[in-house]
């Protein structure tokens, strides 16, 4: 297995991976998913190695990991900012995804604007006007996660790059580089047509979605994955934004798109150990448990204001 390279992998060589009290020089993965338990197995070689041999593997790939173009997508937190132009890729025009950074959003968008969302994935206000295809719910959404907006993608003929354009409501707006629109737009805009795009049985990864957006921008997102979550998708999102979580928590409480069921929160603490902390929502959206550390940061703030504050009188 490659450490570097495939989906943006920066790992380093394979001592860089194992845990320095480890007592075996091995790794082990194991996925349950479906009922089933499948597990892998890796050495780590003595040398420098910048892989991973196999061990053991299950016969059978689990379904989890058997999706191909969008039906997985993993967007890193290091995704590109505002550009004039975006790349594009020779793959199968059918499984053209975003890219691991959004650098072929533009290009999946021009490919795909006529492909028609799933029903569970349309944004609500678009429903009784029949607005179903990728392109128009995009903007729905985008419009409704940062500001209205309306999108334009395109891939000329002739070059091997693909634009992506703005414009602002009203019939006279004229067209706006991404680089005048801020950073939000092109930080956010790959993660709603990934999710737009996703299948029922596909997997989502998505690092730091509050990257560049406003509270409220945060919670908006926040929902939105949960829908996509709720719509039969697996998603797993690496998050520092309380605004997010709550986002999530409004899908299940308020949206009802989600199922308190199928979400749970992973709190990675500073134990010795490593072991996340597990946390599972409530029917009204309420969190079972709330762990020091755990988003407390504003009430600490606020304490201490308020105590300086009565320090002054």
């Amino acid at each position: 297995m490659q450490l570097n390279g495939p989906y943006g992998l920066a790992l380093g060589e394979a001592f860089d991976i194992l845990h320095p009290e480890a007592e075996h020089q091995e790794i082990e993965i194991r996925i349950d998913s479906g009922g089933a338990s499948s597990r892998y197995l890796f050495d780590v070689p003595d040398d420098r190695a910048l892989n991973l041999p196999i061990r053991n593997r299950p016969t059978i790939v689990p379904a989890l990991l058997a999706g191909q173009g969008v039906s997985f997508s993993y967007l890193n937190a290091e995704r590109l900012g505002p550009r004039d132009q975006l790349d594009v890729t020779a793959e199968d025009p059918d499984r053209i995804g975003v890219g691991v950074r959004g650098e072929y959003t533009a290009q999946a968008l021009a490919l795909h604007e006529t492909v028609e969302v799933r029903e569970a994935l349309r944004h609500p206000r678009t429903v009784e006007h029949g607005v179903t295809t990728l392109r128009t719910q995009v903007e729905t959404w985008a419009s409704e996660i940062i500001r209205p907006i309306r999108i334009t993608a395109q891939w000329p003929a002739g070059i091997t790059a693909s634009l992506i354009r703005f414009q602002e409501s009203g019939l006279l707006s004229e067209q706006i580089r991404p680089a005048n629109m801020g950073f939000g737009f092109s930080y956010a805009l790959p993660i709603i047509v990934a999710g737009l795009l996703m299948p029922a049985d596909g997997v989502l990864i998505v690092e730091n979605p509050e990257a560049h957006l406003h509270p409220a921008g945060q919670s908006r997102l926040g929902r939105f994955l949960g829908r996509v979550a709720g719509s039969g998708a697996q998603v797993v999102v690496e998050t520092h934004s309380d605004h997010v979580i709550n986002g999530i928590r409004l899908a299940v409480a308020d949206d009802r798109v989600l199922d308190r069921g199928e979400v749970v929160v992973h709190f990675f603490g500073d134990g010795e150990d490593g072991a996340p902390v597990a946390i599972e929502l409530t029917g009204r959206g309420g969190l079972t448990m709330w762990p020091k550390g755990f988003f407390d940061q504003i009430e600490e703030d606020l304490g201490r204001l308020a105590r300086a504050k009565r320090r002054e009188k």
